[in-house]
């Protein structure tokens, strides 16, 4: 059975798309941290992340760069963490949080909720930076 991203990948799943390639895909954590949380996969599903072929993994982070980029130019922080965590998909994944502070990066604390409509402006803020920084 496909991963929810695999379904979001397949486009059964909608999502905020924040960049994509052939191989990866970005989009917005539906239950964010901080505005502009992102979550960059690839598309070939696989469990654990240092499971995927060594030159995989290495474009996966070179493609996970580029989005953390434009995630800076988008929205303007000291620094964009990445956070590889998670066990209830099973799907690699990288978080990627704009910050200011560590305390921007602790999961244990209340997540936000953001509206469709901030979303949607968010993800093609990223996405926007993302074509634009890679043309």
């Amino acid at each position: 059975m496909a991963s929810i991203f695999s379904k979001i990948v397949a486009g059964d799943i909608p999502s905020y798309k924040c960049a994509e390639n052939d191989h990866f895909y970005a989009f917005l954590d539906i239950n964010p941290l901080v505005q502009a949380h992102t979550l960059v996969i690839p598309k070939k599903e696989t469990d654990y992340i240092f499971d995927i072929e060594d030159e995989e993994l290495a474009a996966f982070q070179l493609f996970a760069k580029k989005v953390a980029k434009a995630i800076q130019t988008a929205f303007p922080c000291k620094k964009v963490a990445q956070v590889v965590l998670g066990l209830e998909v099973p799907h690699a994944h990288i978080h990627l949080l704009p910050i200011n502070s560590e305390a921007d990066v602790d999961f244990r604390k209340e997540h936000l909720k953001l509206s469709d409509e901030v979303m949607k402006d968010t993800a093609n803020r990223i996405l926007a930076a993302f074509e634009g920084e890679n043309q």
